[in-house]
């Protein structure tokens, strides 16, 4: 077995209360993938910045193979100082190594040139990625890698990683990503770590069967404890050196139950729930919205009931705010109309926690700007006895927000919003930063709901689990609504796009063997009008554009196949990068191929169908 690339022994660290952590202990070898996990403040960003250098542990010890190449991802990027994103990516480098950064910003479609200023989160994490990604590291530390990045960019960075020769260190929310990036868990529990050598899929039910272990072996020690005092009362006097010496084994055993800590307390997550409102919430009938340029929503209608659990889903930048916002009445549809229900009480928890001033201390976001009371659903509840329902501690009431982990912030947004009334709850990017157990409290929570949510993620097992049906976007304002969750939706696009492709082959063979037939017709029919007639350039397109989109479809299979070899990317980073940006390229003339050709078969049938 190879030597571990990077150790930690015997870790600890506090900052000024509590241990975060004692005598923790990871080690990372050339072949690991491994998933940092555990509760929001259990210490998870800590440990991988002390990993990678960034941050010195109160004890312990460091060992890192020499000449390694680190790469470090943070969970907040900072782009002061540099004007573009090219100065970003490029710092410490020379020009003439831009050639390791464009492939990667071209496969993450981020232009080098954009002001840092302007970054929206999803193009800021890009930018963070292409910084660290293309300095082709040993090592990768991620810490929540995937918050704000969209679908496409978080499953090509699965495909990226998985083709990855370096070893990697991962800190994620997102099941489905870490099942299928890593083969190894760091698990970090009331101030230890665990280790458990096979992937994430692995851990939930292993972690059940830590909790239940130690639940059984606390019972156990309360019996023997019992059953000692009882001797200790009662029993027959033995030999004074023999009775000494379980007079100590009974305090050992006395202070191993008091110092036993059990798993930590779970959040009281509850929503206050408005009056019911009617049955219908929102129909849109052919809305369109555009903001000077394409429409980002074309011709859609759509109908949402109370008690439907929506999701929305699209790549950044498709408009599934402005969708929000026009389905909430924020704002109105350019074309088309929307009627809302009666009695609408709405809560709207943002992704970018805009409600959260800067300056305010926990106990200010939580009553909102001062006092001691948090109006719950009508009701004043203590501020700390609300705190301690979402797992903060009394002592944090005067804690910034500013120094509180993404999780704990997240925590807070929760808070906020759970504590107002609401039938309509619109839910976007909520499970940013979150950890696994509260992801499944806020997943309980909205599955007992009786109102409606609309829920905008890119967290495809969160989506899977809440909603029931899903408005995915098809590209160029098109948006589809599917029954089920994002699986199902994804599974009927792509067997739509099967079918299609199913149908073109078909009628291109049909038409190859009747060319004759149809021509011989066409020479005795009587002529159409000029104006009625699809023009030498469309009839063209409509006899090439088959064999285009079949040999499109044979390179794109080639291409996927290529990177399915693990090793490519360590035999030949060049090959991988330009064949990534091929298979991008080449799904996107396919996706164009096929909508020309639909469109010109709808036209052809059409005039024919006036003929």
């Amino acid at each position: 077995m190879a030597p571990p690339l990077l150790t930690l022994q015997d870790v600890c660290l506090s900052f000024g209360g509590e241990p975060l952590l004692v005598g923790a202990d990871f080690s990372l070898g050339p072949q690991d993938r491994l998933c940092l996990v555990g509760r929001n403040g259990c210490g998870k960003s800590s440990l991988l910045k002390i990993a990678a250098g960034l941050l010195e542990a109160d004890d312990g010890v460091r060992f890192m193979q020499p000449g390694l190449q680190i790469g470090v991802l943070e969970q907040e990027p900072d782009f002061s100082g540099y004007e573009t994103v090219a100065d970003y990516v490029m710092e410490g480098r020379s020009g003439d190594e831009f050639y390791l950064a464009a492939p990667l910003l071209d496969a993450l479609k981020l232009d080098g040139g954009l002001e840092t200023a302007s970054l929206s989160g999803g193009q800021g994490r890009r930018a963070a990625l292409v910084k660290v990604l293309s300095f082709q590291p040993d090592v990768l530390f991620l810490d929540e890698p995937t918050n704000h990045l969209d679908l496409p960019a978080i499953e090509w960075l699965e495909a990226w990683l998985r083709a990855s020769g370096a070893a990697l260190c991962v800190i994620s929310h997102d099941r489905r990503f870490l099942e299928r990036v890593s083969n190894k868990v760091l698990w970090i529990d009331r101030g230890t770590t665990r280790v458990l050598h096979e992937g994430f899929s692995g851990f939930e039910a292993w972690r059940d069967e830590v909790f239940q272990q130690e639940e059984t072996d606390a019972h156990k020690r309360a019996r023997k404890i019992a059953m000692e005092e009882d001797w200790l009362r009662y029993g027959v006097t033995a030999r004074r050196k023999r009775n000494q010496k379980r007079l100590a084994q009974l305090h050992q055993l006395r202070a191993d139950h008091k110092a036993h800590q059990g798993p930590l307390g779970k959040v009281e997550m509850k929503a206050c729930e408005g009056p019911v409102s009617g049955k219908l919430v929102v129909e849109a009938e052919t809305i369109r919205k555009a903001y000077g340029g394409p429409p980002l929503i074309k011709d859609l209608s759509l109908r949402v009931q109370r008690g439907d659990r929506l999701g929305i889903v699209g790549p950044n930048g498709a408009g599934k705010t402005t969708l929000v916002n026009l389905l909430s009445g924020v704002i109105e549809p350019d074309e088309g109309s929307i009627k809302r229900g009666a009695n609408l009480e709405t809560v709207h928890l943002d992704q970018g926690r805009a409600g959260l001033k800067p300056g305010w201390t926990l106990q200010d976001a939580l009553t909102n700007g001062g006092g001691e009371m948090v109006d719950v659903a009508g009701t004043s509840k203590h501020v700390v006895g609300y705190m301690k329902d979402f797992l903060f501690q009394p002592a944090q009431a005067r804690t910034p927000l500013d120094v509180l982990s993404g999780g704990e912030r997240a925590r807070v947004m929760l808070a906020r919003a759970l504590s107002l009334p609401s039938n309509l709850m619109i839910l976007d990017e909520p499970t940013n930063d979150l950890d696994l157990e509260t992801l499944d409290l806020l997943e309980e929570m909205l599955s007992a709901y009786e109102g409606t949510v609309l829920l905008v993620s890119h967290d495809r097992d969160f989506l899977d689990r809440v909603v029931n049906s899903v408005l995915l976007c098809h590209g160029e304002g098109q948006w589809v609504h599917y029954a089920g969750g994002y699986s199902q939706a994804k599974t009927a696009y792509e067997a739509s796009l099967s079918e299609a492709a199913g149908l073109l082959k078909q009628k291109t063979s049909v038409s190859q063997s009747q060319e004759g037939a149809v021509v011989s017709a066409d020479e005795a029919a009587p002529r159409k009008p000029r104006s009625q007639r699809l023009s030498y350039k469309d009839k063209y397109a409509l006899e090439t554009l088959p064999g285009e989109m079949e040999a499109l479809e044979g390179e794109i299979a080639a291409l996927q196949a290529r990177l399915d070899d693990p090793a490519l990317f360590e035999k030949d980073p060049d090959v991988f990068h330009r064949t990534t940006e091929r298979l991008t390229a080449a799904l996107q003339e396919l996706e164009a191929a096929q909508d020309q050709w639909l469109a010109l078969e709808i036209k052809r049938e059409e005039m024919e169908g006036e003929g």
